[in-house]
Parts: C-alpha cells; sequence; structure tokens
C-alpha cells in the first residue's frame, strides 16, 4: 500500500467509510483498491493508538463490516419499524 498515491480526501473518506457500521470492507477495496489489511494499516498510520484501539474493538468480528457475515446480499438495509413512505408523502403519525 502507497498511501502517496491518494489525496488527503481520500484518505479522509477512508476513514470514514471505515468508521461507518454498515460500510462494508469489500467496498472500501472495490472503491480504492485497498484490502482490509491495508486498511488497518491506514488507520494504524492516521489515528492516535486509542481511537485506533476503540475502532478495531469496534470493527472486529462485526458482521456488517464483512460482506460474508452479512446476512443480506442487495440493496439496503431497512430497519422492521422503518415506516413506509409511497408516493412522496409522510405518514401521520
Amino acid at each position: 500500500m502507497n498511501l502517496m498515491t491518494y489525496s488527503e480526501t481520500d484518505i479522509d473518506r477512508i476513514i470514514e467509510m471505515a468508521w461507518e457500521d454498515r460500510t462494508p470492507f469489500e467496498a472500501i477495496t472495490i472503491q480504492f483498491n485497498l484490502k482490509e489489511q491495508d486498511i488497518i494499516a491506514l488507520m494504524r498510520k492516521e489515528m492516535k493508538p486509542s481511537s485506533f484501539k476503540m475502532w478495531r474493538k469496534r470493527v472486529q468480528g462485526r458482521k456488517t463490516k464483512h460482506e460474508k457475515l452479512r446476512n443480506f446480499e442487495k440493496g439496503r438495509f431497512k430497519c422492521s419499524r422503518q415506516k413506509q413512505i409511497t408516493h412522496n408523502s409522510i405518514s401521520k403519525r
């Protein structure tokens, strides 16, 4: 991995995507051509040690960060409690 090929904006976006719960590592790989180990190395280099440890603890084994562990394959996640919006009108409560 050569971070010199990535702009500061790209590195910021990679870090943002790595922190997002529902963005799998595979999505970062597709967009930025970085393997999971490269993402971890980038996070270690760019973050304070305490922040890196917190991030690793948070994402390690998290189903949403690894596509193979997810229970859905396509589309977007929708909470069962989310109201259906139809014809662009907001449901009354």
